[in-house]
């Protein structure tokens, strides 16, 4: 099912030649992937409208995101890992969020960043494996907020 939609998504669109973009880029579609990824994990659990969004915020916050990356980093190629790196050694022309530790941002955009990569690359399955990981290794942290 989740395999399904981002084959879908990627080929309505097309993807921009990951050999043009930086990391921030990467990051900001990874972004976008991710949100549209823990939305469609949440309406499959049946939940209000008033619940999912709730945990939606739980789930894509830079602190949920840099546990994620931390929960994953031992299954990664050595080519994901260097795009994480780059992704989290990017330096945005803004500051973090006020609400957001900053190691915890960067660690967000080096998830981000690896999303996007795997996205633009076409690698769908294996974000789709990567992304079922991340949510089920950090399962407890915002399960036992909901």
């Amino acid at each position: 099912m989740q395999q399904e939609w981002l084959d879908t998504v990627l080929g309505a669109v097309g993807a921009p030649d990951p050999r043009q973009m930086n990391p921030l880029q990467m990051a900001y579609i990874g972004d976008t992937v991710h949100d549209l990824y823990v939305r469609s994990v949440l309406v499959a659990g049946g939940m209000s409208v008033g619940r999912m969004h709730k945990q939606a915020i739980r789930m894509v916050s830079a602190a949920a995101q840099a546990r994620m990356l931390e929960a994953i980093e031992p299954e990664l190629t050595q080519e994901e890992a260097d795009v994480a790196r780059r992704g989290r050694n990017a330096q945005a022309k803004h500051a973090a969020p006020k609400n957001a530790d900053p190691a915890d941002y960067s660690h967000a955009t080096g998830l981000e960043a690896l999303w996007g990569y795997l996205y633009v690359t076409g690698q769908t399955q294996r974000l789709s494996s990567l992304m079922a990981l991340a949510l089920g290794r950090t399962e407890e942290l915002w399960q036992k907020h909901s």
